[in-house]
């Protein structure tokens, strides 16, 4: 019954983790999305013929793509497969890990 109660209360503590995460990304891309018309707004009605706005919206972007393949679980360089192939390798290996 004990470890009932540890697995419960972990899987809770896992959920609020994802919700937090969750709540942070969409914060993020929420403000990114009210700040993209601003700064064209301010690019195009303040007169400059360089259309400086469209660095910070890139800039800004990926910086929302990074935080949404974070909150997501996506990654295609190291993803969660990577990461078990590699762990495994080196429990297989008879060498001892040297980081």
């Amino acid at each position: 019954m004990e470890t009932l109660n540890n697995n419960r209360e972990f899987r809770l503590q896992q959920a609020k983790e994802k919700v937090e995460k969750l709540k942070g990304f969409y914060t993020h891309f929420t403000i990114y999305l009210i700040f993209v018309p601003i700064f064209i707004s301010i690019n195009y009605f303040g007169g400059s013929n360089f259309p400086w706005a469209v660095f910070p919206i890139i800039g800004w972007g990926f910086g929302v793509f990074g935080h949404a393949s974070e909150t997501f679980g996506w990654n295609p360089f190291f993803g969660k497969n990577w990461e078990e192939r590699k762990m495994k390798e080196f429990m297989d290996s008879d060498t001892s890990i040297n980081l």
